[in-house]
């Protein structure tokens, strides 16, 4: 299922919404698989300029409204064990775009999608899936956006699939992960 244009019945838009990664272990004696979650929160009126602020493992916004709940550094294979929480009814106004996406650590040498096993990543809100993708559409990148979220002129936010790879390690890809679709 994906997630374009989805929002609540009653027109809402978005409120709470979890994106969850998984991916197993590396084999042993390999270096550890490593992959993060990644936010670019943009402003209303600039939505594909410079992001005003990036949330990651070791960071969260300033206002505490995007955070990471759960963090691994080795996949354990234990289902989701990566876990970003945005809450959109608390985001300030002043933002209008934000866009989440997944990078590969490169300790140990070039690694891709297509080199993990049981990799995922699950959006949801409450109990409501709203994506689900197993990354095989990028299997040859070693990063990628996930779903770009919109607010719109009622102030409703809305979630748009956006897979797409990128080839760069994460702090190029944070760089470029939020820029116009070519």
């Amino acid at each position: 299922m994906t997630g374009s244009g989805l929002m609540h019945a009653d027109g809402a838009g978005l409120g709470k919404v979890q994106v969850r990664l998984r991916w197993d272990p590396s084999p042993y004696g390999e270096p550890a698989r490593h992959l993060d979650i990644v936010a670019a929160t943009y402003a209303a009126g600039d939505p594909y300029g410079p992001p005003e602020y990036v949330v990651h493992t070791e960071s969260r916004s300033p206002d505490g409204t995007i955070t990471m709940t759960r963090h691994s550094e080795t996949g354990r294979g234990l289902g989701f064990v990566e876990v970003m929480e945005l809450e959109f009814e608390r985001l300030s106004s002043a933002y209008g775009r934000v866009v989440v996406g997944v990078a590969i650590h490169q300790t140990g040498g070039p690694r891709t999608f297509g080199d993990l096993t049981h990799a995922g990543v699950l959006v949801v809100e409450g109990y409501r899936q709203l994506l689900a993708d197993d990354f095989a559409g990028v299997a040859d990148a070693t990063a990628a956006t996930i779903a770009e979220f919109t607010r719109d002129s009622s102030g409703a936010w809305h979630l748009g699939e956006l897979i797409r790879g990128f080839d760069s390690n994460p702090a190029g890809f944070m760089a470029e992960m939020g820029g116009v679709r070519g």
